[in-house]
């Protein structure tokens, strides 16, 4: 059972922590730049831990920077507020997103013009459903192995979809449910205390008010655990957050 309760908060924190990290943070909204080097390095994290449910990052951060442009309206690619349950708005998010994985449709001009990163390649390998295939064996072998009862197989759904469960909580969650720090026109809202579950991701309101700022907290009483591992590559020279960036990190704006 150790061992089943390990692998899943492994699993869960560490694929989320680059979905966050990278797909989010990078991708979508370049709130840092790094070196080609450290870039490959996330990218190659990214599909490791997502895994069977890995999200080509050029697609997600096309569909991301929409998001941001038309929060909660009809173009919205994922607002909760057009369907009935989490299930229609994750096959109507999936749809889009492939079609931008497949080039069958391509964006607008305006969500493609700051930097995407991509790696062609890996992408080809990552998203085939052999490889995709071969991560859900492995994962259904460790529960195989170490699941004290077949309750536990009940988990394995999440193992295979976490990426899109993740972004689901997020963007259901985050514009239907908690408290509002900021009038930004749309439905986003702060679902606390669960934030520290999504290492940050749940204060949508905070980040619908200032999409570039990576520090996703601004009460004191909130907490975006991803900010301070930021702070900490910065620190370390891994990556380079923006000057500006560093600073509205630090004065919390009211």
């Amino acid at each position: 059972m150790t061992v089943i309760l390990i692998f899943f908060f492994s699993h869960w924190f560490l694929s989320l922590f680059f979905h966050t990290f990278f797909l989010h943070r990078f991708a979508s909204h370049q709130m840092y730049t790094t070196s080609k080097g450290w870039e490959r390095m996330f990218y190659l994290m990214t599909w490791f831990t997502q895994g069977s449910s890995y999200l080509v990052p050029r697609a997600y951060g096309v569909m991301h920077r929409m998001h941001h442009a038309y929060s909660d309206t009809e173009k919205d690619p994922h607002s909760p507020h057009f369907f009935k349950d989490v299930w229609g708005m994750m096959m109507h998010t999936r749809n889009i997103y492939n079609s931008f994985v497949t080039r069958t449709n391509m964006p607008d001009a305006e969500f493609t013009s700051s930097y995407l990163p991509v790696w062609e390649k890996l992408d080809r390998f990552a998203d085939h459903w052999l490889t995709r295939l071969s991560f859900g064996v492995a994962y259904t072998l460790i529960y195989v192995y170490f699941a004290p009862s077949y309750w536990w197989f009940l988990l394995l759904p999440i193992h295979y979809l976490m990426g899109p469960v993740q972004g689901a909580i997020v963007n259901w969650c985050g514009h239907k449910y908690g408290y509002a720090n900021f009038k930004n026109g749309d439905h986003s809202k702060n679902s606390e205390p669960w934030g520290i579950f999504l290492l940050g991701e749940l204060f949508q309101n905070n980040h619908h008010k200032d999409g570039e700022n990576p520090n996703f907290a601004r009460k004191w009483f909130e907490l975006d655990p991803t900010f301070y591992v930021m702070r900490f590559m910065n620190f370390i020279g891994i990556i380079k957050l923006k000057p500006a960036v560093i600073e509205r990190g630090h004065h919390h704006h009211h």
